[in-house]
């Protein structure tokens, strides 16, 4: 037994060796296997960077085995350099493709970087031409990042797949003729491609991609030709026009076709169907005519994507067509489909963003439509039409729910998992569900324009994610809830009745950026505002908004919908019952572009900090009690473009200035005791005594007038100046009032001064 135990741990023992003798081979291998060649490559590759924040080339250096290298992969076989991927790495400073040196490269990414140049080293044809190159990715590798010549890419006969998008090839018109024919994959969107050559010897594409260019052209002729195996073709943004020629439609391998936003036109021709492998259609937003109908898409059996939007053809579908299809994604947005909703629509039960807004719709089939608009949707979009349905027993279970614009009527409904609910100019009636305290990840509200009544749940409190809450226009009254959302960045509850005081919770909410509580019944006074509102105080939007995200504005005297995605910083508590100063610290708010305070009787001077307000565009201060001189501060508010102070009790002079001269009289009137452009000048001091003097006989009597007062003046004159010249605190409290006269006097007064000195100084 001792021996066998011997044995066995005598032959472990060897295994062990073994394994570290040819560990450490391996390693000793591994030590040489760089080829040296190719490091130095990389290494010219690595000068050219400056910033580097992911240590993606920290492994980089002489010492190190290049196949170890981060983003570098070798053959097992040959130890040579055949992939490099550095993508999304954030790496700065030039873009060396001595890279393309490297013989056994196969596969290069360079693609989302921060690259400011490119250079492209001269190349020997012979070295370049044996690439094995076959992927090349530059995309959005640097902004404004630019190439003035391709030719060199001709050379690379290898490669099938070339992603240069987001690269500025304006400078390149041959574009097209240094494109190797070896190409099957072809990424050049957003370019700044002004031209497109009529031919092309590009027979192998798959898949080619030259949206958001401006070619300004019709569609080429070897776009015809391409191969039966093309299977995408994007060529959307990229202001084309005429006519779509028939053979287009002979390829029935094209899985996916975007030719939106161009400038197309004629009818669409019914060989459409002829794609038969489609599932991603979009020909939207051009200037087709015609008619489109079911013929076009009855064969299209694997479509799952169909966008036909801001399209001006007529469409007519038989009431009883099925399609053979389940789309995921329609959108009809902006287009003619009559006054009734199409049958086919209720059909499709895998909808996940269904969007007919602006489309035209007054009648729909009420129990298909329920179910419909119940569906589990991305977005459900059906603003903008005439519908007239009560919906107050259906649960919507979409994300986002857009149904502004219409007659919907009834309570509102029940809701479940929405994040974004806009309901507005509609019919709604009674008060807000109870159930709508539960939308944890409800971000935006708007029910602006309802007939909604009772008060505002103390439970949207809930809403930690809510970042907009329009209520406005309707009939909700009480209190407006101590308790806010802290993450609002848009309070709006014009037009109701409330009444009570603000709360001064308002003004602690950090991220708010809208605030109009204006036409309520609101009284007491303004409350302190804090400097936690950074949105107002320093330019931090964190908005997240879209294109067609809107909510109402009142500016300028102007009622507007306006884009979150522009934010406007505005307060607007006018129309209300509210008294008192005006906080000093609402003036504080720098970010503020819309301040309208009217229509209540508040009182108190308007401070000089008010010059501070550097965005402000709008101010509305009229129907107030408000007194005193206006600052001439207010004349630095360079973007200030709608002002009205009328009735008031404003007094003195308005101040001189670019701004505050431009406004009509009617920003004014009502201030009895304001005076100046654009009112009327202000009244001089009269100098009756100095007419009475005039009167009395004798030239001594004239002279000693004349002397007295010069005496006088100069006695006032070289003691106000000495006041300033000696006495800092007296200067300072005149450079207060008098800022600009004060300036003016000094440097008149010492240009005299130095005169009398000059004439009574000694002649050396």
């Amino acid at each position: 037994m001792v021996s066998s135990i011997s044995q066995t741990s005598i032959l472990l023992l060897l295994l062990f060796y073994a394994s570290t003798f040819q560990k450490g081979m391996s390693n000793n291998l591994r030590e040489v296997r760089c080829n040296e060649k190719d490091r130095q490559t990389l290494l010219i590759f690595k000068q050219g960077i400056v910033r580097d924040p992911y240590n993606k080339l920290v492994t980089w250096s002489s010492e190190k085995d290049c196949c170890a290298w981060k983003g570098v992969q070798c053959d097992n076989t040959t130890s040579r350099v055949t992939k490099l991927d550095l993508s999304t790495q954030s790496l700065e400073g030039e873009m060396n493709l001595a890279l393309l040196e490297l013989e056994f490269l196969n596969h290069l990414d360079l693609s989302m970087n921060n690259f400011n140049a490119i250079s492209i080293p001269s190349i020997p044809n012979d070295v370049i031409s044996d690439s094995n190159l076959q992927y090349l990715d530059l995309s959005l590798s640097g902004y404004n990042l630019s190439m003035d010549n391709l030719n060199w890419l001709s050379q690379l006969s290898s490669l099938k797949q070339l992603d240069l998008r987001g690269t500025d090839l304006h400078k390149e018109t041959n574009w097209l003729l240094a494109m190797p024919p070896s190409l099957s994959n072809l990424y050049l969107r957003d370019c700044q491609l002004t031209s497109i050559s009529p031919s092309a010897n590009l027979t192998s594409l798959v898949t080619v991609d030259l949206s958001y260019n401006n070619f300004n052209s019709e569609l080429p002729c070897w776009l015809f030709n391409l191969s039966n195996d093309i299977s995408h073709l994007d060529l959307s943004w990229s202001s084309l026009h005429g006519e779509i020629p028939l053979s287009l439609f002979n390829h029935q391998n094209l899985e996916y076709l975007d030719l939106s936003h161009n400038m197309f036109s004629g009818s669409i021709p019914s060989s459409l169907g002829n794609l038969t492998s489609l599932t991603f259609l979009d020909i939207g937003s051009n200037s087709f005519s015609g008619t489109i109908s079911e013929t076009h898409f009855s064969r299209l059996r694997n479509l799952e994507y169909l966008h036909l939007s801001n399209s001006s053809f007529a469409f007519h579908f038989n009431p009883e067509w099925v399609p053979l299809f389940q789309l995921k994604v329609l959108d009809l947005d902006n287009t003619n489909q009559g006054a009734k909703l199409p049958s086919w629509i209720y059909t499709q039960k895998s909808l996940e963003y269904l969007d007919i807004s602006s489309s035209g719709i007054t009648f729909v089939d009420e129990d298909r439509f329920k179910r419909l608009i119940a569906g589990n949707y991305f977005m459900l979009d059906m603003s903008n039409n005439s519908i007239n349905e009560d919906i107050s027993n259906v649960m919507l279970n979409s994300s986002f729910i857009k149904l502004r614009h219409n007659n919907f009527s009834g309570r509102l409904p029940q809701l479940s998992n929405v994040q974004y609910v806009d309901l507005s100019h509609n019919s709604f009636t009674g008060s807000i569900p109870p159930g709508w305290q539960n939308l944890n990840y409800l971000f935006y509200i708007n029910l602006w324009s309802n007939k909604l009544f009772g008060e505002v749940p103390v439970e949207l409190s809930n809403l930690t994610r809510l970042e907009v809450m329009n209520l406005g226009k309707n009939e909700f009254y009480g209190t407006i809830p101590i308790n806010m959302p802290q993450n609002l960045q848009v309070v709006i509850l014009r037009y109701n009745h409330f009444e009570g005081s603000i709360p001064p919770q308002l003004f602690n909410l950090s991220f708010l950026a809208h605030l109009d509580l204006a036409h309520n019944k609101l009284s007491g006074s303004i409350p302190q505002v804090t400097y936690n509102i950074t949105q107002m105080v320093r330019s931090e939007f964190s908005h997240s908004f879209v294109d067609d995200d809107l909510i109402n504005l009142f500016t300028k005297g102007q009622d507007y919908e306006y884009n979150l995605k522009w934010p406007r910083a505005t307060v607007d508590l006018s129309a209300n019952n509210l008294t008192g100063e005006i906080p000093l610290e609402l003036f504080g708010l720098i970010q503020v572009q819309t301040l309208n305070l009217s229509y209540n009787h508040l009182i108190g001077t308007i401070p000089k900090t008010i010059g501070g307000m550097k965005n402000l565009e709008s101010l509305d201060l009229s129907n107030n009690k408000l007194f005193g001189e206006i600052p001439q501060t207010m004349t630095t508010l360079s973007f200030l473009s709608y002002l009205n102070m009328s009735c008031n009790n404003f007094t003195g002079q308005i101040p001189i200035g670019t701004q505050l001269q431009s406004f009509d009289a009617s920003s004014y009137i009502g201030n009895p005791e304001l005076c100046g452009a654009p009112l009327p000048k202000c009244n001089t001091e009269d100098n009756n005594h100095g007419n009475a003097t005039e009167n009395t006989d004798g030239d001594s009597e004239k002279e000693s007038l004349y002397l007295g007062m010069g005496v006088g003046f100069a006695v006032g004159f070289w003691g106000f100046c000495g006041s300033l010249l000696l006495l800092r605190k007296w200067r300072h409290k005149y450079y207060r009032f008098f800022d600009r006269l004060a300036d003016q006097l000094y440097v008149t007064y010492m240009g005299k001064f130095n005169i009398f000195v000059n004439r009574e100084a000694p002649v050396s």
